[in-house]
């Protein structure tokens, strides 16, 4: 947090793209959005004043007020994990796994999320006034931000707030995205594709841990590496890679040349030996009934 906004700081203040800096700084707004998944899922803070500070800082930093991590994952997501009625659904319009549903995704999730978060703000108002005001004062300071920013420099306010921001917003929706395409989201261990590398873990949080996140989504980040060695075993190798760089470059780049590097899907593998076993599984129910009839 400490570095996010030092970075924007410098930045504003040396007022051009810094080809070291920049990166730095949209790599650094990546974090901000696991961070907001995190402390969604575990406060980082006993104080409910200091946690609601944090949704503040998180909101004007990641782009979207934080509060909606609630209905959008907590209470949808985790609670269907991909199945229908997930507003994340990964195979809402194809069941395919390319480089268009990859880059079409986060637009298509991100329309479909706003129901819920309207929905959500609807049962704070009838409920609990107080929690609304604390939602809808983020959209309220997340505004003020953008429209004091770019009335002091529209062309920083852009570079070096908006752009990160949308950036953090696609980054976190696409590793929704490849963290459960072609998964088994019937399974209890293969529903989560995981990024098992240590650089990327160092780097995220832990956030290539899904299977567990999803099994135990309570656990501090930093104890995810131990609790998903004791499942390891139960995950389909399928479901476990070691490099997310290379599994994107093999998957969207490669595998549009070579089939070999494009992923199969084990739900549409489930779903086709379902419906192999349907006729057996009739003739064996009318056979035994025959010869109930018969004796």
């Amino acid at each position: 947090m400490a570095i996010t906004t030092a970075l924007l700081v410098v930045q504003w203040m040396i007022g051009e793209v810094n080809p070291i800096l920049y990166p730095l700084s949209l790599f650094m707004a990546v974090t901000v959005a696991v961070m907001a998944h995190n402390h969604n899922h575990l406060p980082m803070w006993r104080k409910k004043g200091l946690n609601s500070a944090t949704d503040y800082w998180l909101t004007l930093f990641y782009g979207f007020p934080a509060f909606a991590w609630v209905p959008t994952h907590n209470m949808n997501h985790h609670a269907l994990n991909n199945k229908e009625g997930d507003y994340t659904l990964t195979y809402r319009y194809s069941e395919e796994n390319n480089l268009l549903t990859l880059l079409s995704y986060p637009s298509i999730s991100s329309f479909h999320q706003q129901r819920p978060i309207r929905d959500y703000l609807k049962m704070l108002w009838g409920k609990n006034r107080q929690d609304f005001w604390l939602a809808a004062l983020q959209y309220v300071a997340l505004g003020v931000f953008l429209i004091g920013a770019f009335l002091l420099d529209w062309r920083k306010a852009l570079f070096f707030i908006v752009i990160p921001q949308q950036f953090a917003l696609f980054a976190i929706l696409l590793f929704n995205y490849v963290q459960h395409v072609h998964a088994e989201e019937e399974s209890e261990y293969d529903h989560s594709r995981n990024f098992v590398g240590p650089m990327l873990n160092a780097l995220l949080f832990n956030n290539g841990y899904h299977t567990i996140h999803h099994i135990r989504a309570g656990i501090h980040w930093s104890k995810t590496p131990e609790a998903h060695a004791k499942i390891d075993h139960l995950i389909s190798p399928q479901l476990k890679e070691r490099s997310f760089w290379w599994y994107m470059i093999r998957t969207y780049i490669l595998g549009i040349f070579v089939p070999r590097f494009r992923t199969s899907s084990m739900r549409l593998r489930r779903i086709a030996e379902q419906q192999q076993r349907g006729p057996m599984v009739v003739e064996s129910v009318e056979l035994g009934e025959l010869q109930i009839a018969e004796s």
